[in-house]
């Protein structure tokens, strides 16, 4: 009876960890990229989230939303087949100062719960120098 019992549970278990659905499964590491150091002079803001559906049923993005107005998130539209992948682009507004935003994605996913991802983007934004081609140059020693 005891046997009967363990299969029996084993069984169900398969069943539970196995789920049909879509499954999002994204490419960064931990879903977060680093902007590292940037100047906005030089950089645009925009950085892509790539993902996977690993999943045997279709994937819908259901919303995506940012904690703030200064970072602009964009989803794909319609259906993402099991196998392909996809991006979801953020748009940062390029601030001088730290970089520590989320993007709240919602979809149809059944390996998150509640079909909710948080994607995170950080870094730091710094303001070049500008330099001065009218100012006189300090004399060194030697002249």
């Amino acid at each position: 009876m005891k046997k009967i019992f363990v299969v029996a549970f084993m069984i169900a278990n398969s069943f539970v960890f196995s789920q049909s659905g879509a499954k999002i499964v994204f490419k960064d590491k931990d879903n977060t990229i680093d902007y590292g150091t940037v100047s906005k002079d030089t950089d645009d803001g925009v950085r892509k989230f790539e993902f996977t559906n690993t999943g045997d049923q279709p994937l819908i993005i259901k919303n995506v939303q940012s904690t703030c107005g200064c970072t602009v998130p964009s989803k794909p539209t319609g259906e993402i087949l099991p196998g392909k992948s996809e991006v979801i682009t953020v748009k940062y507004n390029m601030n001088p100062g730290p970089i520590r935003k989320t993007i709240t994605v919602e979809t149809n996913a059944v390996n998150v719960e509640g079909g909710m991802v948080a994607l995170k983007i950080k870094g730091e934004v710094i303001v070049k120098p500008e330099v001065n081609l009218l100012e006189k140059k300090k004399a060194g020693p030697m002249q």
